[in-house]
């Protein structure tokens, strides 16, 4: 039950709605009851002297009127209240995964995260909803059912109700399995999601490749497992009717072979019996409902228990209580014997001894062969992680003591893979600062060379790129990047093969526009061209995790079987060699 504690704390800033359903939900008992107790005067005077039809009737009206209106206001200020506990949990889940480190989503799809935040936070909303309301209110009733009976003839209640007892046990066996396997209902509909959503996003590699029948049947084996868990469901689910039913009718004939003999001997009139055992058999009614209730519960604590794991993960990127903001970089950025190895393979270090000062202004261009630990380094600079020995200074003042918004407030990134929002060219330029005015906007986009092909869509700075956008072309997408960066104007700037996959006219224009962004900015850059490279105040050399050189690109160059002056010669080879076959493409990445 510590699932529904937590989740009870959600619900406790609207305890005056909750207080006011459970009003309702009493009234909706005592209209239930009052319907079986309307039976008695029917038995004994109705159809026995034809008196008290009118009596009757209203005690009818009034008994369905007050169920009726319980019914719908507890109804609907539970489904009020469920609303909008799950609509704050969804926001808080949200907003946790997005504060937690690159690691934590290396590890995790983004398929299985979004099945978790849709999917498991869909199943608690059923709950608190609707299955809590029908749990206390279908209570309520049933109490008031009993009190009615034993008001009646207590003696022929006990007898009736020694049935149930033999309704607790198969309800929480069946809860049981229904929980287990609920689980791993939402595990199996985490996985199709993750397989649908690497579908759609790759659906140019699929159909470039012709893997459409081999997606297709990843996506319908998941979707069996799916099935297979759910029929399990409601195989556990399906059983409690029967059973249900079963108990009802050894509990009726009880009733009524006991009910008999007791009108035998004048101790309960007819409409005594009749109204009693018209409130046994409405007592059917919600008990069974409450069968299913169970059921349910179970299967949103197993969803509750995914949901609270994910709370309970913590960024491992910790932000230091009432951290300062981080004061605007003046003098240089310096890496103090900086070792890093992820979590999960805490013996194995990506980078170690990193030794390294970049004063303010600079360009330092970081090279190396794929997997020497290029992108890690750059990474640690906006803490996308943490390192794991030594530390990054900023003026002296090491980045994990201050404010990460701060810190990131400071740094632009443009990356090679270019991430854009469905949303309108304005906005994704001033995605960094929302309020930016549309000359600001202009301008950054004039500085990023985007502003002539802007200019000539339908909509200009108002068009939609669609998703990740997909209606651009690659050296547009990334000018649009880099005006975003520009309008962000940030001291610390980050470059991540920013030019790299870009024919030659587009690679141009990126390549003016990136000089206008790394104007007068702290610039790190990992870059393939050569062009770039040379431009670099600083060439980092990085082999096997560590720094192999530093220094300008005269100086590393005249070093021979330097890792600088080895690249450099490679580089230079496949220049030449595409320039001899221009339909060649391109090999080393640095």
């Amino acid at each position: 039950m510590n699932e529904f504690r937590r989740l009870r704390k959600y619900a406790k800033p609207y305890q005056g709605l909750v207080t006011v359903a459970l009003l309702a939900m009493v009234v909706y008992a005592i209209g239930s009851a009052g319907v079986a107790a309307a039976v008695q005067p029917i038995g004994d005077n109705v159809l026995g002297s034809g008196t008290g039809v009118a009596w009757v009737a209203m005690l009818i009206l009034a008994s369905y009127f007050a169920k009726g209106l319980g019914a719908y206001a507890s109804g609907y200020l539970m489904a009020d209240v469920g609303q909008r506990v799950v609509r704050d949990l969804r926001n808080q889940l949200f907003r946790h995964t997005l504060d937690q480190s690159a690691a934590f989503f290396s590890r995790r799809t983004s398929g299985q995260l979004v099945s978790r935040i849709t999917n498991d936070v869909n199943q608690v909303q059923n709950v608190v909803a609707e299955t809590v309301a029908d749990l206390i209110r279908e209570s309520l009733a049933i109490v008031g059912y009993v009190i009615l009976m034993f008001a009646i003839d207590w003696h022929l209640a006990l007898v009736c109700l020694t049935a149930a007892p033999l309704v607790v046990y198969p309800l929480a066996r069946l809860g049981q399995k229904v929980r287990s396997t609920s689980k791993r209902s939402q595990e199996e509909l985490g996985n199709v999601t993750h397989i649908a959503t690497e579908g759609l996003a790759g659906h140019r590699i699929v159909k470039a490749f012709g893997a459409e029948a081999r997606e297709a049947k990843r996506f319908a084996d998941a979707s069996h497992r799916l099935y297979r868990t759910n029929m399990k469901i409601m195989s556990a689910l399906s059983a409690l009717p029967p059973i249900m039913e079963l108990i009802g009718g050894l509990a009726a004939i009880g009733a009524v072979w006991y009910g008999a003999s007791r009108i035998s001997q004048k101790l309960i009139t007819p409409g005594e019996f009749m109204s009693f055992l018209t409130a046994a058999f409405l007592m059917y009614t919600p008990i069974k409902k409450l069968s299913r209730v169970n059921a349910a519960i179970q299967q949103a604590i197993a969803s509750a228990q995914r949901i609270f794991e994910l709370l309970d993960t913590h960024s491992e990127v910790k932000e230091t209580p009432n951290a300062p903001s981080l004061a605007p970089l003046r003098s240089q950025v310096e890496f103090r014997e900086v070792a890093f190895s992820y979590d999960d393979e805490p013996g194995r270090y990506v980078l170690r001894h990193v030794n390294l000062t970049v004063r303010s202004g600079q360009v330092a261009a970081i090279v190396g062969l794929s997997g020497a630990g290029k992108t890690t380094l750059v990474n640690l600079i906006p803490r996308f992680y943490d390192v794991t020995e030594g530390g990054i200074l900023v003026d002296g003042v090491d980045i994990r003591s201050v404010s990460l918004k701060s810190l990131r407030a400071q740094t632009a990134l443009v990356t090679q893979e270019t991430v854009l929002f469905d949303d309108t060219i304005a906005s994704n330029i001033a995605y960094g600062v929302p309020d930016a005015s549309r000359e600001r906007i202009e301008a950054a986009a004039r500085a990023a060379h985007a502003h002539e092909f802007v200019r000539q869509l339908p909509s200009g700075y108002d068009e939609r790129i669609g998703e990740r956008g997909q209606r651009l072309s690659g050296g547009q997408r990334q000018r649009i990047a880099i005006a975003r960066a520009i309008l962000k104007d940030c001291p610390l700037l980050v470059l991540d093969e920013a030019t790299s996959a870009l024919d030659a006219e587009s690679e141009l224009l990126v390549q003016d526009a990136l000089a206008n962004l790394m104007k007068d900015r702290t610039t790190f850059v990992i870059a393939h061209r050569m062009s770039t490279v040379r431009r670099a105040d600083l060439i980092i050399a990085l082999e096997g995790g560590e720094i192999a050189e530093i220094g300008t690109h005269d100086e590393l160059v005249s070093r021979p079987g330097g890792v600088y002056a080895k690249l450099y010669a490679l580089q230079a080879f496949e220049e030449r060699d595409v320039e001899r076959t221009p339909d060649s493409t391109e090999g080393i990445l640095m």
